[in-house]
């Protein structure tokens, strides 16, 4: 007879029955419970409010999601052949990821970007790097997302600087800027300025391209970081469409009629690993943003109801340890995310907990997205989970506690002052502190990590930046200031400053300036001096 192993995970994970949301989950579900629900006041057909089945009538059966790969690594030239390699193999949509100097607002030559220049995304510093990071792609035919934050409204300028300069028409431009500064505040730490000027500038992002970029999405909200940080589905939910709230009441407060910018505002959220809990969250979110935006800031326009959503898969739940287990990890929430109705999807690559994507990482990733949409069949019915049971009453589940999320941040007079609370950041830690702890006493199973290890394996090949980059950035960066006419640059960095002190729309000088080759550095100081710099709110 033969030895059986004694089995890696105890059998008390069989007693483990609720969601990560700690939504209990039972055995079986009947229409019992759904009971009380409308067809046409809860669901609606997809297309039709509140668009809990999908924001468009026929969905992928109409066009596939965009395939928006995240790329950007060392400096604009290497980036740029990533971008054309991605784009020769399918992907329909560019997103770039800038270096934490570009994302702080410091130049590649500043003390404090000493030793981070290229490392986590592209260095750029200039409107010559912007032009290399685009060089022979066409910007009027190509949809570029830019996870940008405390410094869009500069990414942004350069991006409109480049396209004029190669004769696009800027009105035909596509795209997102990130721009999402609440979720910095909360979970990531990339601001610069602190709330009140962060949310100028914001609105008048929203205000300039309303009237020149008229395709652009303006913001794109974001729970993928906070979920990044460790919080719950629900919270995801939650605290997203508070901070939404927050944009919204700021531009309306500003005097943007809400009809004239919510049709460009854009949300963002992760994907996960409990499969059917993030199909629901999509649709609760969904669901809920349709509601708020109809009854508490009296949108009319179907487009200002409508939650349009890009996923990325979740860095974190990926793994060092056998790494190509993320590559399953990553098909499953890429499959939730097309399930829940996604207008764009990033798949994740699976050496992302190990180093920047290879090419051919990089190449799996994006074909999981095209095995789901060419060989699954899933696209081809709208709404396929609609009307289960258990999806149902997840969603109703979900949006009722992200509803008490809500109520409990307007009782605090907002989400800034739950922010200055500390309130949101408490709860995301609590969140991952009770999911870390699930994870060290085998209760939350992470394959091949706390069980089903193997003793020996096999190395990976990793993408390496080359450490001369640096180097090469920083002297390509001095030339470009000492070839530049000194003296209108100088003028153009006092006019941002100008400007930002007295109250104008700020867009406007900052396109001046990146025209006049001044540097993303040079122009962010220039708004230091007006708005000064956020100093975090310690959480214990």
């Amino acid at each position: 007879m033969a030895n059986h192993a004694k089995p890696a995970v105890s059998t008390k994970l069989a007693e483990v029955q609720e969601t990560t949301s700690h939504i209990k989950v039972n055995p079986l579900y009947t229409p019992e419970d759904l009971e009380g629900q409308s067809y046409d006041g809860d669901l609606g057909n997809p297309g039709e409010f509140p668009y809990t089945r999908g924001v468009q009538a026929t969905m992928y059966r109409g066009r596939l999601w965009t395939m928006r790969q995240y790329a950007g690594m060392g400096d604009a030239e290497e980036s740029n052949k990533r971008y054309r390699y991605l784009l020769s193999q399918g992907t329909t949509g560019l997103s770039v990821a800038f270096d934490l100097p570009t994302q702080i607002g410091y130049d590649s030559d500043h003390p404090f970007a000493l030793g981070e220049v290229g490392k986590v995304g592209v260095a750029i510093d200039s409107i010559e790097d912007m032009e290399r990071l685009f060089d022979g792609i066409d910007l009027e035919k190509v949809s570029t997302s830019m996870t940008i934050n405390a410094t869009a409204s500069i990414l942004l300028s350069l991006y409109i600087a480049v396209a004029k300069r190669h004769g696009a028409d800027v009105k035909k431009l596509s795209g997102t800027v990130q721009n999402d500064l609440l979720k910095e505040y909360i979970a990531r730490g990339t601001y610069i300025y602190p709330p009140e000027a962060a949310m100028r500038i914001i609105t008048d992002i929203f205000a300039y391209a309303r009237e020149h970029v008229p395709e652009w999405n303006t913001i794109s909200i974001s729970g993928y970081h906070m979920r990044e940080a460790g919080c719950t589905a629900v919270q995801e939910v939650a605290f997203t469409l508070a901070n939404g709230m927050t944009y919204v009441k700021a531009a309306m407060d500003n005097g943007l009629p809400v009809d004239e910018f919510a049709p460009r505002l854009s949300f963002f959220f992760a994907c996960h690993n409990n499969f059917l809990e993030e199909v629901a969250k999509f649709r609760a979110a969904r669901r809920m943003w349709a509601r708020i935006m109809r009854d508490r800031f009296g949108a009319k326009n179907p487009k200002s109801l409508m939650l349009r959503f890009h996923t990325q898969t979740g860095g974190s739940t990926l793994t060092a340890q056998q790494p190509e287990n993320n590559i399953v990890r990553t098909a499953l929430q890429a499959l939730a995310a097309v399930l829940g109705g996604t207008q764009s999807l990033h798949t994740n690559s699976f050496d992302e907990a190990l180093a920047l994507p290879t090419e051919h990482s990089a190449r799996i990733a994006l074909r999981t997205q095209q095995v789901i949409a060419y060989e699954s069949g899933v696209p081809q019915s709208i709404d396929p989970l609609g009307g289960s049971y258990y999806v149902e009453s997840l969603t109703n589940e979900i949006e009722k506690r992200a509803n008490a999320y809500l109520e409990k941040i307007d009782a605090m007079g907002g989400t800034l002052p739950a922010i200055e609370r500390g309130y949101v950041q408490q709860e995301i830690q609590n969140a991952a502190y009770e999911f870390q702890r699930k994870v060290d006493g085998v209760e939350q199973v992470v394959v091949g990590v706390n069980a089903f290890q193997i003793e020996q394996e096999r190395p990976v090949v990793l993408q390496r930046i080359d450490p001369e980059l640096e180097r090469r950035q920083v002297e390509r960066l001095r030339a470009f200031r000492e070839k530049r006419d000194k003296a209108r640059a100088a003028q153009a960095v006092r006019k941002v400053e100008d400007t930002a002190r007295g109250g104008s729309n700020v867009m406007p000088a900052i396109i001046e300036a990146v025209e006049q080759n001044c540097t993303i550095g040079e122009i962010s100081d220039a708004m230091r001096k007006v708005f000064g710099e956020y100093k975090e709110v310690m959480v214990i």
